[in-house]
């Protein structure tokens, strides 16, 4: 089951991106108990997207991109979010 954070993390990232490839990944039971688990279920995700954007686009600019695109949700409503993000064809 996908929670209200990931959708809305979803739904963020085609808004900017219209990516050929997303998928946004809890990885929060993995840290269960650890520094930033919230309780929530929704505190570590790994977002893979791939769009267009990001051609020619290093891959600090891409991060940045992504996090801004995300507002406020990297850092303070999520504790740990891993980016992979591609251009088409990599």
């Amino acid at each position: 089951m996908t929670g209200p954070l990931a959708l809305e993390i979803e739904r963020l990232l085609e808004a900017e991106f219209a990516p050929t490839r997303l998928a946004v990944i809890n990885d929060s039971a993995r840290h269960h108990g650890h520094l930033g688990d919230d309780g929530s279920g929704e505190s570590h995700f790994t977002v893979e997207i791939e769009s267009a954007r990001f051609a020619g686009v290093s891959r600090l600019q891409r991060q940045r991109l992504v996090n801004a695109a995300l507002g406020d949700i990297p850092g303070e409503r999520v504790h740990a979010l891993a980016i992979k993000a591609r251009a088409p064809g990599e």
